[in-house]
């Protein structure tokens, strides 16, 4: 589903979620007179230092808590097995998908006034879709505070929609064996090394995209263009395939690559290296609440350790960066604060370019 489908059917929902959205929002009468949280609200709002043990008696009594999450592979699971470890008897039923089908599965729910989902974790410009159509609820965490403004997004009351949760970086990868050392590029103009031409690589996908508009927002359009005599081969697999062709030394290097992945790769003995540029396209996912959870006290419980030092440890153990942490570079979020259907067409203008300055690959 397009988000022009999305967004039309977004739109039946906006007077409700607009209505939800102001009763969310108002002072917690918890806070005001001293009691204990009871309504969606107060729990999503209660910033009282038993917090957390309140958080886990009420997600005891409420058995589970459904998670629905876009992260890849085992990392989920590991997340899944630590929070149930640390909270025995909260049960994690985690829906994991691609961000947009997350999206339209919400939708969908909201339509049908049938609420299942708790906690949600996806890209950033799935929530902020979400949180335009109404479907999150703004909450507090102790957590918030250890994150930059601008890995928040921010409602009132000192309330956010959400925190980054997990980082993947998008830079240059290559085969240490192959490659010299002199030759390894600093910047996005390194890319026009002599000894880069006609053995880089990249693959048709969102990575490689997202680094030509990194190249523009850094160098102008005319560095993409003089790029063009490197003769990149444009391959049709996934990064990971690629970051494999590396290893092999099929192919030497790559300006697209994920940072987790080529660590994953270094820790099984690939002879394979990954440096930043200029700066570094990041693929980000959000913790956030759904607009009315079944089960609340589980779903602030478990954004909580997402957000926590233990559940970024878990998540680090999978190689994914962490938005609290400075790691030394200049990371660039290409589909923070713009529209998702603008998001979209500066996309097909990025591979329109990648297509014009690359020869086929394998």
């Amino acid at each position: 589903m397009t988000s022009r489908v999305i967004a039309q059917n977004g739109k039946r929902i906006k007077i409700l979620g607009l209505i939800l959205c102001l009763l969310f929002l108002l002072p917690s009468e918890a806070r005001v007179q001293g009691r204990k949280p009871t309504t969606g609200t107060e729990i999503a709002t209660y910033s009282g230092a038993d917090r957390e043990q309140l958080l886990y008696s009420g997600a005891k009594s409420e058995g589970k808590v459904v998670w629905y999450t876009s992260l890849a592979g085992e990392s989920y699971k590991g997340i899944v097995k630590a929070f149930e470890t640390k909270y025995p008897g909260v049960k994690v039923e985690a829906y994991r998908v691609s961000g947009s089908d997350i999206t339209v599965r919400m939708m969908e729910e909201s339509k049908a006034k049938r609420y299942v989902a708790d906690t949600v974790e996806t890209t950033e410009g799935n929530l902020m879709f979400m949180r335009d159509a109404f479907l999150l609820r703004p909450y507090h965490s102790p957590y918030f505070a250890s994150y930059p403004e601008d890995a928040k997004e921010k409602s009132e009351r000192g309330l956010y929609f959400w925190a980054i949760a997990r980082e993947s970086y998008i830079g240059f990868a290559y085969n240490t064996k192959l490659l010299s050392k002199n030759a390894v590029p600093k910047n996005y103009e390194g890319l026009l090394h002599p000894e880069l031409k006609g053995r880089m690589g990249v693959s048709i996908s969102d990575p490689t995209y997202k680094v030509i508009g990194a190249i523009i927002r850094t160098r102008g359009v005319e560095l993409v263009k003089k790029l063009k005599v490197q003769e990149i081969a444009l391959h049709t697999i996934i990064p990971p395939a690629l970051l494999d062709l590396i290893a092999s030394g099929e192919v030497l290097a790559s300006p697209a690559i994920f940072r987790n992945h080529t660590l994953n790769a270094i820790a099984k003995g690939a002879p394979v290296d990954w440096v930043p540029m200029d700066i570094v396209p990041t693929n980000v996912g959000g913790a956030a609440i759904a607009v009315q959870p079944p089960h609340p006290h589980a779903a602030l419980l478990l954004a909580d350790y997402l957000l926590g030092p233990e559940g970024q440890a878990v998540l680090e153990k999978f190689e994914y960066g962490s938005a609290s942490k400075n790691l030394g570079f200049k990371r660039w979020r290409p589909d923070h604060g713009i529209a998702t259907d603008k998001y979209e067409k500066e996309l097909e203008r990025w591979e329109k370019l990648l297509k014009e300055i690359s020869r086929k690959g394998g």
